[in-house]
């Protein structure tokens, strides 16, 4: 593990520690701030001096130290002590949904709950109920968490829980009443994994949108249903196309599935509800501490005006607040730009004096890595580009796998010459189909362990387009990882650096280079780092974007491609650049045809500018 994941691994768990011990919540956050601006840095920061670790925002002095400690001997002591206090059981209870460190500070000091048998056993005999706060109906959703988590695989990919979460608002949007519906939360903010889906909808007719979102098709439990907040469980239909997934058959009880939370809020407070369900909760927190400085308070209801004497929410006192109809609008009293919601996570965002522009899905026009059925695809040549056409792309690029990928079923040389023929004579007649999008002819080139390429120079050069990817020995070194990737940027025919680290979400952990190195030399030798965007890769990720961004480098979004379903994988591509900042023209999916082409021919012996 590099020296940043460990760093935010024990900056957070120091922060979880010090809240079950009850110590100054100023310290616990101070730690867990500290760990989100850890995600966001490229540099290794074992290298950087005090001076260099305190100019990062949300490192203070006491973090550098800690830095530094944990640079020199490979250890936090003041993590260790803290482990010493907080019996290991206790910190597992935090992974249950719904229960926070105060809670699970409750149950160790008032039960000596100290890890989840303790937990079972006072469900069991009953004495959780004598706790504050542990009512029968909150004991009852613990024990379904607790049985969740016991048979949960983990946080759940993007790209499985958002056409879920488009299923129910479509439903949902059929619904007597219903005036507006939308889904929040981390999913909203395109978030990698998300724990659950919340679904917010406003509507004349709060009893029948209840109705409709519990007995909707795909439900396989109800949690819980109410006339504002409803809870259910729906069953999963995982196609990991060519990655397998365990347990996708079955009976529904059976499969995975995913907790979706219905919330109906008044039509007025509609901004206000979605700004607060959405997040972060970062992000919510800068705001309010922005109303309180204005002498206003904000909460899911809306933005109203402070008043410290009176009891109640204002809400409920009938106070009428200053916006809260649509998030514009509450941005605006508090003096800021629209923040788009991927960007809504404590890292910056408040600072700009304008609403950044992000990169959005019209904005893509070509494909620059697709595989056919010549490697390991699912589409003949003449379909895949039928399928770029009718996605109004300019250009589609072929890319089929380089020889090394024996499993891929890699073209040699030869093929790639018996290749390059049939797509000459589709380049010269074209069907209906295909007319009017350019067939670029390139190769996903393997990226050996050593750092060579899968090609020599001479093969690259006549190739339109290089997408260089590593695909074996993914368990390599930062150093090791970082010169091997370093050596392939460095090649003078290398367009791309596909999903440079090579990780799978959840299921590997893949390559951990060096990332600012890897930015430089992508700078100076004109190479664009992909972010691939299947949602089990999301590579680069969205931190990565942020500090290629910064860096000024090319970014490339590519789906991918083996069959025709992947190319609705780009909304995930999309949602990560956005994630990370990215303007339309740092793309080069973006540019038009004679921009890109002219820029892919300046490292290849011609070009279709």
């Amino acid at each position: 593990m590099s020296f940043n994941r460990t760093a935010v691994r024990l900056l957070n768990e120091t922060a979880q520690m010090l809240e079950l011990l009850g110590e100054n919540p100023f310290k616990v956050n101070a730690h867990a701030r500290a760990a989100r601006a850890i995600e966001g840095e490229s540099r290794d920061l074992s290298k950087l001096d005090r001076a260099a670790l305190i100019a990062i925002e949300g490192v203070g002095a006491k973090i550098a130290d800690k830095l530094l400690e944990l640079a020199q001997t490979g250890k936090i002591g003041e993590h260790q002590d803290l482990a010493g206090q907080v019996p290991p059981g206790l910190m597992r209870l935090l992974d249950i949904q719904g229960l926070g460190p105060k809670t699970v500070r409750m149950l160790w000091q008032e039960r000596a709950v100290t890890d989840l048998a303790g937990l079972k056993r006072i469900i069991d005999d009953g004495s959780i109920l004598e706790l504050p706060r542990m009512g029968k109906k909150a004991v009852e959703k613990i024990a379904r968490a607790i049985a969740y988590a016991e048979q949960d695989t983990g946080r759940l990919h993007l790209g499985v829980a958002m056409p879920v979460a488009a299923a129910i608002v479509a439903h949902m949007e059929k619904v007597t009443g219903v005036k507006r519906v939308a889904y929040a939360g981390s999913l909203r903010r395109g978030k990698e994994t998300i724990g659950d889906i919340d679904i917010l909808v406003s509507s004349t007719e709060p009893a029948r949108a209840t109705e409709a979102f519990c007995s909707m098709p795909g439900v396989v439990a109800v949690i819980a249903s109410g006339e504002t907040k409803s809870s259910v469980r729906f069953g999963l239909e995982i196609n990991l196309g060519r990655w397998k997934f365990e347990g996708a058959e079955g009976d529904a009880e059976d499969r995975p599935s995913v907790q979706a939370d219905l919330r109906v809020v008044p039509d007025e407070s509609w901004g206000a509800a979605l700004m607060y369900f959405s997040g972060s909760k970062e992000h919510n927190v800068r705001l309010r501490e922005r109303a309180l400085k204005q002498g206003l308070t904000l909460n899911e209801y809306g933005l109203f005006p402070e008043d410290k004497n009176a009891e109640g929410s204002p809400q409920s006192r009938g106070v009428a607040p200053v916006a809260g109809a649509t998030e514009e609008e509450i941005y605006a009293k508090l003096g800021l730009p629209f923040v788009p919601p991927e960007i809504r996570e404590d890292r910056g965002e408040l600072t700009p004096d304008h609403t950044p522009t992000l990169i959005a899905l019209p904005d893509i026009r070509a494909e620059l890595h697709a595989h056919t059925t010549e490697s390991d695809g699912s589409l003949p040549l003449q379909d895949l580009v039928s399928h770029a056409k009718a996605r109004g792309f300019h250009s589609i690029a072929v890319t089929d796998h380089s020889r090394s990928s024996a499993v891929a079923n890699g073209l040699d040389v030869k093929r790639l010459g018996q290749q390059r023929k049939a797509i000459e004579r589709l380049r010269d007649n074209p069907t209906p189909q295909t007319q009017g999008v350019a067939i670029l002819h390139g190769s996903e080139v393997d990226i050996l362990a050593g750092g060579d390429l899968d090609f020599d120079n001479d093969t690259l050069a006549w190739l339109d387009v290089v997408v260089a990817s590593p695909h074996a020995s993914l368990s390599q070194d930062p150093r090791t990882a970082t010169d091997r990737l370093l050596r392939a940027i460095e090649n003078p025919h290398v367009n791309i650096l596909g999903h440079p680290t090579g990780r799978l979400i959840n299921k590997r952990p893949g390559l951990d280079p060096a990332m600012d190195e890897l930015l430089a030399a992508a700078r100076e030798h004109d190479v664009a780092l992909e972010i691939n965007a299947h949602w089990l890769r999301l590579d680069l990720r969205d931190t990565h974007v942020r500090a290629a961004v910064e860096a000024g480098c090319l970014i490339a979004i590519d789906c991918d491609v083996h069959q025709a379903e992947d190319f609705d994988n780009l909304l995930y591509g999309i949602l990560t650049g956005r994630r990370g900042w990215l303007p339309p023209a740092q793309c080069v999916n973006t540019w038009t045809a004679k921009k890109l082409h002219t820029w892919l021919a300046k490292k290849h012996g011609g070009g279709r500018g």
